[in-house]
């Protein structure tokens, strides 16, 4: 026994003497404490550049390392020249789907995009990793285990949007005090999620915001065999929209929303869909930022379809914009130019 415990501790001061000398020998090594490196060994950054149909821009798809060493892709194209440019990253709904998801939008659904890009915007798709459903709550807080990370909770969706704003920061042709946001759906609720916890965007975008969990809504449970509402209703009335925001603000534990609320410092549009099933929700975010003396604007449009900020090729494979698509994508060009194009 004492030959164990003597040979335990002879191997304990060894191996500390080991990481001391490694420290002040200069270690490169990303991982120190199991491996020493007189040179870096550079993380490979994979850029695959492919052409873009009925556009002179090409896309790169770029994977972009996340915060814990997993790959999120992104779709990035910019205007011609060196920059430094504006940026606009774009969510789409939920996550998941990886860099095919990147491949088939840039291709066939990109006509927004490529209209911040005529207005002089550098913009990228994003993919990040698919929703988790009633994961919210706790910020992710990293620690060290033996030299290497762990995490209080599994990284979420928008920790991985967050890790893609910190990458296109560090492009030599983006403006890093410059970098926007526009998220459709849950990827508008991922707005609220980033932006109280991260203050590294300049403004951004919440198009339908689907903000119940952000806002911590208790939704009143439905009877059995209830259908779900339509996506689209026939009819909603201001009168009708109010009076629905009123039933929304009631199930919202408002403490919770109001500390999640909190810290937010980033400008914020909120988009609504007059005849969205969900335009309640979207309109008391708008109404909880205010209240909070957030810097926040409010914009509703009626149109059929749930999403139409994002125009896609149709049957004929041509982009064919409606005229309230055309006045959504109009408006929120403007209003990122009232900040990103300040003097």
């Amino acid at each position: 026994m004492r030959r164990v415990l003597l040979f335990s501790a002879l191997a304990a001061i060894l191996f500390s003497a080991v990481a001391v000398a490694q420290q002040s020998s200069g270690n490169a090594s990303i991982d120190p404490e199991h491996i020493f490196l007189k040179e870096p060994v550079n993380s490979p950054i994979t850029v695959v550049t492919e052409p873009v149909k009925g556009s002179d821009i090409p896309v790169q798809l770029i994977y972009v390392e996340t915060v814990d060493g997993m790959y999120a892709p992104i779709g990035l194209r910019k205007p011609p020249g060196n920059g430094p440019f504006p940026i606009i990253l774009f969510a789409h709904m939920n996550g998941g789907l990886g860099a095919q998801w990147i491949r088939e939008w840039t291709q066939n659904g990109s006509w927004t995009l490529e209209q911040f890009l005529k207005a002089g915007y550098a913009v990228a798709w994003m993919r990040y990793r698919a929703e988790v459903n009633n994961s919210y709550g706790a910020r992710l807080v990293e620690k060290r285990r033996e030299g290497r990370q762990i995490f209080n909770r599994g990284p979420l969706e928008y920790d991985d949007a967050i890790s893609i704003i910190k990458y296109v920061k560090t492009l030599p042709y983006v403006d890093p005090n410059r970098v926007g946001y526009v998220g459709l759906s849950h990827g508008g609720e991922m707005l609220m999620k980033i932006t109280s916890e991260y203050d590294g965007l300049r403004a951004g975008i919440a198009s339908e915001p689907a903000s119940g969990e952000f806002l911590a809504r208790k939704s009143p449970p439905r009877n059995p065999g209830e259908p779900p509402p339509p996506e689209t209703v026939a009819v909603n009335t201001e009168e009708m929209q109010k009076k629905s925001t009123e039933e929304v603000r009631k199930q919202i534990d408002m403490s919770v929303a109001t500390e999640r609320i909190r810290s937010i410092k980033t400008p914020i549009l909120v988009l609504g869909r007059d005849r969205d099933h969900n335009q309640a929700i979207f309109r008391a975010n708008y109404e909880l930022l205010r209240e909070a003396g957030k810097e926040v604007a409010w914009k509703s449009y009626d149109h059929d379809e749930h999403g139409f900020i994002f125009v896609r090729r149709n049957a004929q494979g041509i982009y064919a914009p409606d005229p309230v698509q055309a006045q959504i994508v109009k408006d929120s060009i403007v209003y990122f130019d009232s900040y990103m194009k300040k003097p």
